[in-house]
């Protein structure tokens, strides 16, 4: 891609993301919606081929088809409150609307069957910005709106995703089809709490996003794009082993990990909220997300790779890839639960 185009295109992704998080203005966050899926469409077709063409063509379908249903009801809210303001209280019909599109757009179940899809056709940075940067635009807006929001409708569909979730990445061989599922039951975990408490819900997220783009970095060093090339991985880089393992249980979830964090204060407020059974279904529904999140760790640090002669060792290569941020964020998606009190009593 050109350098030039390629400036042009993440500003725009980068400044249509922003405006929707600084806007206060219905139109305005709409517009940086836009700007933001139409500036994304070419990074996802950066390797032109079939599959990140059909991946573009889906992502540009669901994306603009969630856009039309936002947009009628902001129109709607305007027609029956007569102003534009992103304010808390929205009536009934229009906020359903707006839930509806926003977790079409965050990859929510029943809307889900997108996101696996287009992460495959993608390269891994590609699918590591659909994963990360992408869900920060709608989860803005509706953490603004979130006193509207009905309350068992965003739990209906967050159980939904966890499940759908959970159940899809059981029998996949693609890791950026893991990765897609992954983040359809991170997303159900993180709504749950929305209309409960949304600080829950942006502290979850910030860890997820930590998580998603330490996990897709480990994964980018050698190009690993299915679990049978994670064999390799202690031939080529020894010292992922130890972070690809620990890395990827804490996005199970497993304690004393950073991942285990937002899954207990989530557990914890629902049931100051009088919910146990949605908890019980969520964490019954984690043993499978740590089963196949098992499958990649046994790959990665058990089993080698068949080789039709008697050596088992690679030609190793200089990698020219950069680590810079690996070590940082290895150590903040593993370590940070000891400061659990701090964040948690700070205002």
């Amino acid at each position: 891609m050109n350098p030039l185009a390629q400036l042009i295109i993440y500003t725009t992704m980068i400044t249509g993301t922003l405006t929707t998080l600084l806007s206060s203005h219905w139109f305005l966050a709409w517009a940086g919606l836009e700007m933001n899926m139409l500036a994304f469409i070419p990074i996802l077709i950066k390797k032109t081929n079939l599959r990140s063409t059909e991946a573009a063509t889906k992502y540009f379908l669901m994306q603009s088809t969630a856009s039309m249903i936002l947009m009628v009801a902001i129109i709607f809210n305007n027609l029956s409150s007569g102003h534009w303001t992103m304010t808390s209280s929205i009536h009934q019909f229009p906020s359903l609307m707006m839930t509806t599109a926003l977790a079409m757009k965050l990859g929510m179940a029943p809307f889900h069957f997108w996101i696996p899809e287009v992460t495959q056709g993608t390269p891994l940075i590609p699918g590591l910005l659909l994963l990360t940067w992408q869900k920060l635009a709608p989860t803005s807006i509706m953490c603004q709106i979130h006193p509207s929001i009905n309350t068992h409708a965003l739990l209906i569909l967050s159980t939904l995703s966890i499940i759908m979730g959970s159940w899809g990445g059981l029998n996949q061989t693609q890791l950026r089809k893991i990765m897609g599922y992954s983040s359809i039951t991170h997303m159900g975990w993180m709504m749950t709490t929305l209309t409960y408490n949304p600080t829950i819900t942006i502290l979850y997220l910030t860890i997820y996003v930590t998580l998603t783009t330490t996990m897709f970095l480990i994964l980018n060093l050698n190009s690993n794009t299915t679990t049978l090339t994670l064999s390799l991985t202690w031939n080529k880089s020894a010292w992922l082993m130890p972070l690809t393992t620990s890395t990827l249980m804490s996005l199970g979830g497993l304690p004393p990990l950073t991942g285990f964090l937002p899954k207990w204060i989530t557990i914890q407020e629902l049931t100051m909220n009088n919910n146990f059974i949605i908890p019980f279904i969520m964490v019954t529904m984690t043993l499978l997300n740590l089963y196949f999140y098992m499958r990649l760790i046994y790959n990665t640090s058990v089993t080698l790779l068949p080789t039709p002669n008697n050596t088992k060792m690679k030609w190793q290569l200089e990698n020219t890839k950069p680590t810079l941020f690996i070590p940082t964020l290895t150590i903040i998606s593993t370590l940070l639960l000891p400061i659990a009190p701090l964040i948690l009593t700070t205002p």
